[in-house]
């Protein structure tokens, strides 16, 4: 599927008067980078590179596209000729998917010429935002949930295609699962779900429900309890299986406390091995006061997939050199609040005894490299498994010292400093 038009006009706009003045064909670098992290945050994490590298190859347009940017008068010919052959043809380097991320890291490099790179802005700009704005919220999470299992369960409070790039996102950064069948058949991520409270009310009473899904699903199931009264469900729940049901699950009232009833209850009754189950509007801070609750499981949905209050992670698209026809001229937006540096970036995280220290930009020195090539001349040279990105999210995460881990509010965890 061509993503063409998932852009802005300006986007054709540049180009169009880029190519009336000549400039369209001088080589340029554009990188992608947060001037900030969100209040508090202490680390970011990169997600969506994999997307990227598809709608990269997919940014082509179609005859339908193009019919319709003409007659709607976007562009004039010229320009709809350029874009009837356009293939990005430039090189795109960056951090590895998983990676985490300070203020000002370079995440991603695209080089080419102008009207090659900017056509890619917004398309960029659009997955990275919105993929790493879940997978640093579901970092935090993976962080407070400790051992136990974490479920992503927000497709219902997103758009249906960014559900399933949640669901990716989430599954990146350490969670077990995903509600999301779409996502669990593209990226093989395993999948979880039970019933809801509609299944319940469905039937003439409670019995009946469960009697029906463990007739059809089996002990193995989740048995949610706590449509009516959650002691009885429980005693019901445990006779029908003879304390041998998987788990149950709570989506209401005070978890805290309903956990810790509901755990003696099942241990009372000899249902020993039940787990237990619980969603509700989770976020970091709620899954942190449940740690020293007998929960086994997290279902967390609408906090996850819009990034724990910050939707966006803030990345910008920024020309920050040019070739002139006789050398590299490095620029930079002055504006107030916006200032950037000029000049394309070369990134190394330093370590010391095994831990990050500072996040070095803009010359050699010792410590892992966090740039790698993904894209040559327009070839595709490296694309990680969301496999091998979930393994290196843990080797960065793992580099990180522990004040990282603290969900309180604090300055980046470690600083950046140009060379």
């Amino acid at each position: 599927m061509s993503v063409a038009l998932y852009t802005d006009r300006y986007e054709l706009t540049m180009v169009q008067a880029a190519l009336h003045s000549g400039k369209a064909s001088r080589p340029c670098v554009f990188e992608v980078f947060t001037r900030s992290l969100p209040a508090g945050r202490r680390f970011g994490v990169l997600g969506g590179v994999d997307r990227v590298l598809e709608a990269v190859a997919d940014f082509r347009f179609t005859p339908e596209q193009l019919d319709y940017l003409s007659s709607s008068k976007i562009v004039n010919d010229q320009t709809l000729e350029f874009l009837r052959g356009y293939r990005f043809q430039g090189n795109i380097s960056g951090y590895r998917e998983g990676e985490v991320y300070f203020p000002q890291s370079p995440v991603l490099t695209v080089e080419g010429t102008f009207a090659d790179a900017v056509m890619l802005e917004t398309v960029i700009l659009s997955i990275l935002n919105f993929d790493s704005a879940v997978a640093s919220a579901g970092a935090r999470m993976r962080i407070a949930a400790g051992e136990r299992n974490l479920i992503e369960m927000g497709g219902r409070r997103v758009h249906e295609a960014a559900a399933v790039a949640a669901a990716r996102a989430a599954y990146l950064v350490g969670f077990d699962g995903t509600s999301n069948l779409e996502a669990g058949m593209r990226y093989q991520i395993p999948t979880f779900g039970t019933s809801a409270h509609s299944f319940t009310l469905l039937h003439d009473d409670e019995d009946q429900a469960f009697e029906s899904q463990l007739s059809a699903l089996g002990n193995s199931t989740t048995l949610l309890v706590d449509t009516f009264d959650v002691e009885r469900a429980v005693r019901k729940a445990v006779e029908l299986t003879n304390g041998k049901l998987h788990a149950v699950r709570l989506d209401s009232g005070d978890l805290v406390t309903s956990a810790i009833e509901v755990r003696k209850l099942l241990d009372e009754l000899g249902a020993t091995g039940t787990q237990i189950t619980v969603t509700s509007d989770l976020d970091e801070y709620t899954i942190a006061a449940l740690a020293q609750a007998p929960v086994n499981n997290y279902g967390v949905g609408t906090s996850l997939v819009t990034g724990s209050g910050y939707p966006t992670a803030g990345f910008v698209y920024k020309l920050v050199a040019h070739h002139d026809g006789s050398q590299w001229v490095p620029v930079a937006k002055k504006s107030a609040n916006k200032i950037s540096r000029g000049g394309k970036k070369h990134a190394i995280r330093e370590l010391s005894q095994g831990k990050a220290s500072r996040e070095l930009i803009g010359a050699s020195g010792t410590g892992r490299e966090l740039q790698v090539e993904y894209i040559k001349q327009g070839e595709l040279v490296y694309k990680p498994t969301l496999g091998e990105a979930r393994k290196h999210h843990n080797l960065a995460m793992n580099e990180l010292p522990s004040s990282a881990l603290r969900l309180s509010r604090g300055e980046p965890v470690i600083p950046t400093e140009f060379a």
